[in-house]
């Protein structure tokens, strides 16, 4: 296949693919080095891509195969968060907002990420692939090489785990909330 077809299909997906290293990474330059390395294989196995399948599915596959089989992957890293130190959430939210509620939005994503942080690999991967990139079951059986019954039931205990984790992190909440 032309490398031009490559590119115009493939560049689109960097975002999406730069963020799925990082949650696996947990270091912005070692997701910055997987997906360099993501799309570098990616071109030179283009030719067995079969056109009408899912190149996402089959890029994230390849960045999740690389990372596995990369030294960051096999000491399976804590994710850290996305956005930047510096990002004042102030200025994201709305004007009706007072200040209690951006403290409160605030503190509650800190404690989802901590929580997600300290799931295993296998788990994380799971829940950012079907919450956060938003795949289908079926895709995600195809990325992790599962049966669709496998990524049903991971999924499921991936996140029970959330919420204990979320309930042990934040004891003084209340049970429906979570």
């Amino acid at each position: 296949m032309n490398p031009d077809f490559f590119e115009q299909m493939a560049m689109p997906l960097f975002d999406p693919l730069y963020n799925l290293a990082h949650w696996l990474t947990g270091d912005r330059s070692e997701a910055e080095d997987l997906v360099q390395e993501t799309y570098t294989k990616a071109l030179r196995g283009f030719k067995s891509f079969q056109e009408g399948t899912n190149l996402r599915a089959w890029m994230c596959r390849i960045l999740r195969n690389t990372f596995l089989t990369s030294r960051s992957g096999l000491r399976a890293r804590n994710t850290s968060w996305l956005e930047d130190e510096e990002t004042d959430v102030e200025l994201t939210a709305a004007q009706t907002d007072t200040p209690e509620a951006v403290l409160l939005r605030h503190e509650n994503q800190q404690l989802v990420v901590d929580a997600l942080a300290s799931l295993p690999a296998q788990y994380r991967e799971i829940i950012l692939l079907c919450e956060v990139e938003e795949f289908s079951y079926r895709e995600i059986a195809e990325i992790l090489s599962l049966p669709m019954g496998t990524v049903m039931s991971r999924l499921y205990r991936a996140k029970n785990a959330l919420r204990h984790a979320l309930r042990a992190k934040s004891p003084g909440r209340s049970q429906n909330a979570l």
